[in-house]
C-alpha cells in the first residue's frame, strides 16, 4: 500500500513538474522528424496483463516493424532528435503516465513484449506478480544494453540467451528482498547512472 501511495504521489507530481520539459520535447520531436510525438507498446504487466507502455518516440514511424532490438545510438532508425532523448533516458518519462495509472511502479522488473514473455520458465513468470517498473536493478546494470548489443553478429539471440536471463535473475532476487528504501536507493541510483 505504501508503495502503491508513494509511486501515486511522486508521478503526480513528477508530471506536473516535467510539464514544460514535456512541451519542449513534443516540439523537438514534431520539428525534428514530424510524426507522432508518443510511441505506445504492448507489453506484459502484472499478472501477466497487457498494457501500453508510454515513451517519447525516438525512431521513425513503424520501426518497430523491422525489429524489437535496437543496436547502438547510431541505429539508423533513430531520430536526431531520439539519440539524445535515448542517451539521457528522457524518453523513459512518459511511463510517469503508466505509474499514475497504475500500470506501473517506479521501481519494479521492467516489462517486456509478450513474444518474449512467451519463453519465460515457470520461475521466471514469478516477475509477473509485481508491478513492473520504470527502473530497475537491471535497468542500472544492462545500462548501456544497446552497445553490448550493437557488436554482437545476432543482437535479438543474444539478448534472449544471455542477457534477458541475467535480467530475469536480477530481478527475482530484487522480488525476493524488496523494500521501501531499497526501492529508494535504486531510484537515487538510477539518477546517478544516467547523470554520470
Amino acid at each position: 500500500m505504501l508503495k502503491r501511495v508513494f509511486d501515486f504521489t511522486c508521478s503526480f507530481l513528477g508530471l506536473l513538474l516535467l510539464l514544460p520539459l514535456f512541451l519542449c520535447v513534443a516540439l523537438w520531436i514534431k520539428l525534428d522528424s514530424g510524426g507522432k510525438v508518443f510511441y505506445r507498446q504492448l507489453r506484459v504487466g502484472r499478472y501477466n496483463s497487457d498494457f501500453f507502455l508510454y515513451k517519447f518516440r525516438t525512431m521513425a514511424d513503424g520501426s518497430d516493424k523491422k525489429g524489437l532490438i535496437t543496436v547502438g545510438n547510431d541505429d539508423s532508425r533513430i531520430t536526431r532528435a531520439g539519440g539524445f532523448l535515448r542517451k539521457y533516458k528522457i524518453d523513459e518519462l512518459p511511463q510517469l503516465i503508466n505509474v499514475l495509472k497504475g500500470d506501473m511502479s517506479l521501481v519494479g522488473p521492467r516489462p517486456e513484449v509478450r513474444k518474449y514473455v512467451a519463453r519465460y520458465s515457470s520461475q521466471q513468470m514469478k516477475v509477473l506478480d509485481a508491478r513492473p517498473g520504470i527502473t530497475d536493478v537491471a535497468s542500472i546494470k544492462f545500462r548501456n544494453e544497446n552497445e553490448i548489443l550493437k557488436h554482437q553478429e545476432n543482437p535479438e539471440q543474444y539478448y534472449l540467451d544471455s542477457v534477458m536471463p541475467e535480467k530475469l535473475d536480477l530481478n527475482l532476487k530484487y522480488l525476493a528482498g524488496r523494500s521501501f528504501f531499497g526501492d529508494i536507493k535504486i531510484i537515487f541510483n538510477t539518477f546517478f547512472k544516467v547523470l554520470k
